[in-house]
């Protein structure tokens, strides 16, 4: 069976629903596309929570080495790592019972996709979540 995305409605659901998004691989630098992402969301009025080592902290939010390591509640994993890094990035999600994973744009990897659902996570891959949100919420 391959891997499927939510339609419209369960998308807006979702971006309803959360209000702390974990941005792993979020780059301090602002030319990357993660920081732009995640400075929109932000503007947005979501929280946007950086995962990455070896950052203090980036968009003015405190930086974590990785999703264990956040204090506090998470609703949605969004991931700029290459298509390589999605499996464990996956099994840490699961592991931490989180509820929501977006896989973004260019980024694929059916297999932990499908074990993300399979576990009981919405799963969002390959599609930008600021396109999507704008695409939902600002047209």
């Amino acid at each position: 069976m391959s891997f499927a995305n939510p339609d419209d409605t369960p998308l807006r659901a979702l971006l309803d629903r959360v209000k702390t998004i974990a941005v792993v691989g979020l780059s301090p630098q602002p030319a990357r596309p993660s920081y732009r992402v995640a400075q929109a969301m932000q503007r947005y009025g979501y929280r946007i929570v950086p995962v990455r080592p070896l950052v203090d902290e980036v968009l003015g939010e405190k930086a974590y080495a990785s999703l264990a390591d956040i204090p506090f509640p998470v609703d949605l994993v969004d991931v700029f790592r290459a298509a390589e890094h999605v499996p464990a990035i996956v099994e840490q999600c699961l592991a931490l019972h989180l509820p929501a994973i977006w896989i973004q744009e260019g980024i694929v990897h059916e297999a932990a996709a499908r074990e993300a659902q399979a576990g009981g996570m919405t799963v969002v891959m390959d599609r930008c979540l600021l396109k999507e949100y704008v695409r939902l919420f600002t047209t």
